[in-house]
């Protein structure tokens, strides 16, 4: 078991014990040009309508975001993204507890975003955005650091590494130095490697094998694998047939200490977690026909 910075945190209204259990972030990207939804919720009734479906299949988490990572598109600015995020937070923690996390790598979205509601700040860019870590610790908002070579909306062509796992985990190590730095306090930082951000698909695998590296760094570990080309490119399947991809690798990173998964497809993942917990022995099966006894 990876000895873990604060294993037992109060994120929001919720509390997770990651030293025997995972939770499960689902996505909500209020975007036009997302890799995997395209756009199916762009429009802010739907986007409001995923975050709830996906909590009543189980999710513990939404994540809103209104910029996608992707280079390959127009950029927008600040305002029009915190139109875009402010009003899906707004109503979905108008309607429940569950942890909501803002995707944005900009210090006035993020302070939109928690006055909205939101609990957690999802930074693509490692908070290299001047300000955001500021607004992480002045907030009291829990941050995920996610390691990327350009961040978002910036092309890196054929990114290379030495060693792609120590440089991604020296990477973490010191922006989580620039938090604590910053006056975030430890129980408030969650680690991302960032598969597939600046990265190939031997990259990314590379990073699932050694993901003991970057979860040995002791802060619990989200990773986002969901329906990625990383996936895609393995089994030679487009976006729509990634699912069983995407659960072997979600399963294969909680083995390897991860504790938060980002996910497009909430009730396959929570078969999955639900069943990876029962058999490590972090909880009872549901409905079992005979006791022990």
């Amino acid at each position: 078991m990876i000895d873990a910075v604060h294993p037992v945190r109060r994120i929001g209204r919720r509390e997770f014990d990651f030293s025997r259990q995972v939770a499960i972030m689902a996505i909500v990207n209020r975007t036009p040009n997302s890799f995997h939804d395209q756009g199916r919720t762009f429009e802010l009734t739907r986007a409001v309508e995923a975050a709830q479906r996906a909590i009543e299949q189980g999710a513990d988490w939404v994540d809103v975001g209104g910029f996608a990572f992707s280079a390959a598109q127009s950029g927008i600015g600040v305002d029009e993204e915190i139109d875009r995020v402010v009003p899906v937070i707004a109503e979905i923690r108008s309607v429940t507890d569950a942890v909501i996390s803002v995707d944005t790598h900009r210090a006035d979205v993020a302070k939109a975003a928690m006055a909205a509601g939101a609990d957690v700040i999802n930074d693509t860019n490692g908070l290299r955005e001047p300000g955001m870590a500021e607004v992480a610790a002045g907030t009291g908002a829990s941050v995920i650091v996610t390691h990327s070579l350009g961040g978002p909306g910036r092309a890196v062509v054929r990114p290379t590494y030495e060693d792609v796992v120590a440089e991604v985990a020296a990477f973490l190590r010191e922006r989580v130095r620039f938090a604590l730095d910053a006056g975030v306090a430890p129980e408030r930082i969650i680690i991302d490697p960032g598969h597939d951000l600046n990265k190939n698909t031997f990259h990314s695998l590379e990073l699932m094998r050694r993901l003991e590296e970057i979860t040995s760094i002791g802060y619990p570990t989200l990773v986002a694998l969901s329906n990625k080309d990383f996936i895609g490119e393995t089994l030679d399947r487009p976006q729509n047939e990634r699912t069983e991809g995407t659960i072997a690798a979600n399963v294969t990173a909680i083995l390897r200490g991860a504790r938060i998964l980002r996910v497009h497809d909430v009730p396959a993942t929570v078969a999955a977690v639900r069943m990876t917990e029962a058999m490590l022995g972090w909880r009872p099966p549901l409905a079992p026909r005979h006791n022990l006894d």
